[in-house]
């Protein structure tokens, strides 16, 4: 049974009881008829079944992608390391070569989708790279970190005074 199916048949149904005065009665999810979620799992499972199914998962089109899913898997876990250890050079590199599929995926028939979700997500986490490598080398964050540490010695963090050095 089709959705728009089984909504004519849920507005054909009269009204369970005389107190909703021919008003339709609405209930929570998982309380009304479940089937059309049954109908959806049933079509999924027969869907997997089928030799096409079988075909794109031995395929590079599907084995390619989630091969390439470590490069912005690594980037999303590398926003926490400290951006003095980002290659400017690399980020650069992996933001075109992303790109650079990314029009691959869209342009090859049938359409990789996979591949090219993989890609979006790439160069937008090495595009947050990018900007953290220019902030840290460029903008100052570097002077900011190296003064930090500079004036965290355990004395002064302390609250302790040191007598001034005589010369």
């Amino acid at each position: 049974m089709h959705f728009r199916q089984a909504q004519a048949r849920r507005q054909a149904t009269p009204p369970r009881d005389s107190s909703t005065c021919g008003q339709r009665r609405f209930t929570a999810m998982g309380e009304g008829d479940h089937g059309v979620t049954e109908e959806v799992l049933k079509k999924a499972k027969d869907y997997v079944k089928t030799k096409e199914f079988r075909d794109y998962v031995t395929s590079t089109h599907f084995w390619g992608p989630v091969a390439n899913w470590g490069l912005p898997l690594a980037a999303l876990r590398d926003m926490k390391a400290s951006p003095e250890l980002i290659s400017g050079r690399m980020t650069t590199a992996l933001i075109l070569y992303s790109m650079t599929f990314m029009r691959f995926a869209n342009r090859v028939q049938p359409r990789n989708m996979l591949l090219m979700a993989c890609h979006f997500t790439n160069v937008v986490a090495q595009s947050v790279q990018a900007g953290r490598y220019i902030n840290y080398h460029y903008l100052g964050d570097a002077q900011r970190a190296t003064a930090a540490k500079g004036s965290a010695t355990p004395a002064a963090s302390s609250g302790v005074q040191c007598p001034p050095k005589a010369s």
